[in-house]
């Protein structure tokens, strides 16, 4: 698989042992919402749960405000530019049916039905997902 994909800016940095390949990446409309983000409320992170209040809307928060634990998977680090690193984390159990895909964060008009901060901006992220091409 290439390290982004096509129509994403930024893949993010494999961090699950034994992977070499990104799983997840982020368009050029998610990088710039995240860059206006991150200036309003500094370090993020991704959380993806598939629960019933935010589907299978990636959500987006302050680094460390939800905290996670053994039901979270690792994904991937963004290296956002001239910021720093945004974590991207799924619950284990929805990486149990996602576990052959790569997902890209990308993003919509619209507001999200959940906590995350780009709901004030009238935008929403949502995935976009395609089967891993990985041996």
């Amino acid at each position: 698989m290439d390290a982004v994909p096509a129509g994403a800016a930024l893949a993010a940095r494999p961090v699950r042992p034994g992977e070499d390949f990104s799983r997840v990446a982020l368009t050029a409309p998610a990088l710039a919402l995240l860059h206006s983000l991150w200036e309003r409320h500094g370090p993020l992170m991704f959380h993806q749960s598939g629960g019933c209040c935010d589907g299978s809307a990636p959500m987006c928060f302050p680094a460390g405000e939800f905290l996670t634990g053994d039901a979270d998977v690792q994904l991937g680090l963004f290296d956002l530019p001239g910021r720093g690193e945004v974590g991207f984390w799924m619950s284990r159990e929805q990486f149990g049916y996602w576990s052959h895909t790569h997902l890209t964060v990308d993003v919509v008009a619209g507001r999200g039905s959940g906590f995350s901060l780009e709901a004030p901006e009238g935008k929403r992220f949502l995935i976009r997902s395609e089967i891993l091409d990985v041996p």
